[in-house]
């Protein structure tokens, strides 16, 4: 975990550590798989194409990562002149925290949100929408500051963005094989042993993809449900005002129902970064997602504010 001033969480570097070694293994499993099916089916060319084109797609996942978030939200890094207030917030919460200032980013958009990316601390941009300066009040939007800055000091962005790395390329290689794999290496033009052979390989690649990727949803959902209650916790013992960033997170819950559901569904990709999943109509407690339930999270915040309350005292 990253030097600051954010209280620590051996449960949080466990966990991140555990993942990040599971898919490590399951993605070289995968691709070993993958390899062998392509040889033993007859299809030796596409052994160094597999290997190159899924080790490019991880490693342009995790280099590329604040660049993709940005341009996936239609945000802009923003300097101080451009957004003083905001980068002044930052600027106050990152000397209390003793860490690098990220960069800094606005979406312009109407859904009420905010996201930390980047491979590294140094790396690393905070981004919140136009939506969000509307609705917090400072104190809330300070709250929301924290938890973003909580992800980037303990590098969990980092390890939740290398984790969907081998879920992203399973789901790329199950969708290529669902419009049109077949019939590239199979199709019109070729004998009939040569499409026998291709199946084979089309079948294994089709059955391996789909259980990485289903132990990769898993996996990540697990990590970011925890890390989503670590944030909070971290947030909340850095500012001192728990009240104000509970305050938030309803705010921004209630919100989402006044959001055009293609506007919700267009930002989708992004839920495991917000700091609130961009989703309305379901109860967040009874929903499997990438977050644990607004009232857990309440909850959690009221007993720190119960704590900070009697420390005071």
């Amino acid at each position: 975990m990253a030097h600051s001033r954010f209280i620590k969480d051996r449960g949080l570097t466990f966990r991140m550590t555990v993942t990040m070694f599971l898919l490590g293994a399951l993605f070289v499993v995968f691709m070993v798989v993958l390899m062998g099916a392509a040889w033993g089916s007859g299809n030796a060319g596409l052994v160094p194409i597999i290997g190159v084109i899924g080790l490019g797609i991880a490693f342009y996942q995790w280099w590329s990562s604040d660049k993709v978030a940005m341009r996936a939200m239609r945000a802009r890094e923003v300097s101080p002149a451009e957004a003083p207030e905001l980068h002044g917030m930052i600027d106050r919460l990152c000397a209390m925290a003793d860490m690098p200032k990220p960069r800094v980013g606005v979406a312009d958009m109407d859904l009420p949100n905010a996201f930390a990316t980047g491979r590294s601390p140094e790396r690393a941009v905070v981004c919140v929408t136009t939506g969000i300066l509307r609705t917090l009040s400072a104190e809330e939007l300070e709250g929301v500051l924290a938890h973003e800055l909580s992800h980037v000091a303990h590098r969990d962005v980092m390890v939740m963005t290398v984790a969907s790395s081998a879920g992203i390329v399973a789901g790329m290689i199950t969708q290529s094989i669902q419009y049109g794999g077949l019939s590239l290496l199979g199709g019109r033009g070729r004998s009939n042993n040569n499409n026998n052979g291709a199946l084979p390989f089309y079948l294994v690649a089709i059955l391996v993809s789909l259980i990485v990727y289903a132990v990769s949803f898993v996996l990540t959902r697990m990590l970011s449900r925890y890390r989503e209650l670590c944030a909070d916790r971290a947030g909340a013992y850095l500012t001192m005002k728990p009240a104000a960033l509970a305050s938030a997170l309803q705010k921004i819950t209630g919100e989402m129902a006044a959001i055009p559901q293609k506007d919700l569904r267009a930002t989708g990709a992004m839920n495991a970064f917000f700091i609130a999943p961009a989703i309305s109509g379901a109860s967040l407690k009874t929903l499997s997602s990438t977050h644990p339930s607004l009232e857990q999270r309440l909850e959690q915040l009221a007993r720190i504010q119960a704590e900070l309350g009697r420390q005071m005292g």
